[in-house]
């Protein structure tokens, strides 16, 4: 099997046993996983900036050189392994081992679009979430045949009570 565009095969299935959790797709490739996956997203890269150099050729009426678009390539790909570098030494700086919005943040900290925009999208992701968060609770309530204000009622003098 071919990956399309790219001119590169795909990587041969899983064997039962390894690990299949997303996340942990490089960590848990093997000696012989690594390059090929490093090879696939280095491929995805190419392909990507090829597309972007062509939108903006069409755009600017320029042309890119198969040469320009592999050398910002390359340099994509390595500004790319430099940052996950720098996120997961901030996370590991905070004793943590997962990368925040937080330290994206900080890494993104010497562009002010960058940072605003990181800032204004994660603001956007916090609100998403919280809303999602009371309609679950307006409907488990609703369930219970209580109101949502019912149900705080409830829960604040359960509290009451236990103090008591």
């Amino acid at each position: 099997m071919r990956l399309r565009g790219t001119g590169m095969a795909a990587a041969p299935p899983r064997r039962a046993g390894r690990e299949t959790r997303p996340g942990r797709a490089m960590e848990a490739a093997g000696g012989e996983e690594r390059p090929l996956l490093t090879q696939r997203l280095k491929a995805a890269v190419h392909y990507t900036v090829g597309c972007l150099c062509q939108e903006v050729a069409e755009d600017k009426d320029v042309q890119f050189s198969k040469q320009t678009i592999a050398a910002i390539s390359e340099i994509t790909f390595r500004q790319c392994e430099n940052f996950a570098k720098d996120l997961e030494m901030f996370a590991r700086h905070a004793k943590r081992s997962t990368v925040t919005t937080e330290d994206v943040k900080l890494l993104a900290r010497r562009s002010n679009s960058l940072l605003k925009y990181i800032t204004q999208k994660s603001e956007e992701i916090t609100s998403s979430n919280m809303k999602q968060k009371e309609k679950k609770k307006k409907s488990s309530a609703s369930k219970e045949g209580r109101t949502y204000g019912e149900q705080e009622e409830a829960v604040a003098e359960n509290e009451d009570s236990n103090m008591a």
